[in-house]
């Protein structure tokens, strides 16, 4: 054998052995294709099955803002008709506060007279308040018993 022929003998290995990992190459890239076809076609069969809950989950979704937006509409009426009831609360809260105030300022003034006429006043106050008092009972009870 001549030193041509055994560079031809080696080259034709050399080739046979580049045809060969390009054809396992192409046998495992057809595989990848083939997995590769399955994997897109479950995909698309899970989408399907998700587009056709989605519209139902779109409609309850819907219906539930819906229910949410009456909601919110009959609470925003019931406060509207609710807040005088607050406003004329505050109302009574500020006229109670302000009698008291005028209670405390009756009842020092009334000390301080006191104190000043040696009780007298005080007396003829109660004994004043004393006569209205037994007038308006027997007013009352006359008018009972007619």
């Amino acid at each position: 054998m001549t030193g041509g022929t055994i560079a031809l003998i080696i080259a034709a290995v050399a080739f046979l052995i580049i045809a060969l990992g390009i054809f396992i190459v192409c046998v495992n890239l057809g595989s990848v294709s083939k997995d590769l076809k399955n994997t897109v076609a479950e995909t698309n069969k899970t989408l399907a099955t998700i587009n056709g809950e989605l519209g139902t989950v779109t409609n309850e979704v819907e219906e539930l803002l819906v229910k949410t937006n009456d909601l919110l509409a009959d609470v925003n009426s019931k406060v509207k008709t609710i807040d005088p009831v607050f406003t004329a609360t505050g109302d009574l809260g500020e006229s109670v506060s302000d009698l008291n105030h005028a209670a405390r300022d009756l009842t020092g003034s009334i000390n301080k007279t006191a104190k000043a006429t040696g009780g007298l006043a005080a007396f003829r106050v109660g004994r004043t308040a004393w006569s209205v008092l037994r007038k308006t009972m027997s007013k009352n009870r006359n008018s009972n018993e007619e």
